[in-house]
């Protein structure tokens, strides 16, 4: 499991001219999932992004989590956080998770941000989605369950 995680300030996803998902204070999370991930990897990586201190504390030091400043979630698949490059010009998708597998993965990962008691806007799986992230700092940082978790 890859992630994105991008501190905002207002961010917004649109499909076909509507807003499907929009946030003020929180994170733009894009996800991608990858063969061999499962639930237990979700668990893992939830408790690293929602109490990950990348938020500022009154001395503007980062000191505070998502948890701590009770911010909101923008979610949204990205497959193509798997994308392979190495050969060619076009990249290759073959580490991305089939879809099927990788849209109940997706669902798991938002159902559970939302039993940690944190507001979650998403977007839509393998839809044609427009997002605007207003990233605050900026403030990007990426996660990748095989660094993080497997040792």
């Amino acid at each position: 499991m890859r992630v994105v995680l991008q501190r905002s300030k207002n961010s917004k996803v649109t499909i076909d001219n509507k807003i499907n998902g929009e946030i003020s204070d929180g994170l733009v999370i894009l996800v991608g999932f990858t063969n061999n991930d499962n639930e237990q990897i979700i668990e893992k990586m939830i408790d690293k992004i929602i109490n990950l201190r990348i938020f500022e504390d009154e001395n503007e030091l980062m000191n505070l989590s998502l948890l701590d400043t009770k911010g909101s979630i923008l979610s949204i698949s990205q497959f193509t956080l798997y994308a392979n490059a190495k050969k060619g010009r076009r990249p290759s998708f073959t580490d991305a998770l089939e879809p099927k597998e990788a849209s109940r993965l997706y669902d798991v990962f938002n159902k559970k941000l939302k039993e940690k008691d944190i507001s979650v806007e998403t977007g839509q799986f393998q839809s044609d989605m427009k997002v605007e992230i207003y990233n605050d700092g900026p403030v990007t940082i990426i996660l990748d369950s095989k660094e993080l978790f497997n040792k």
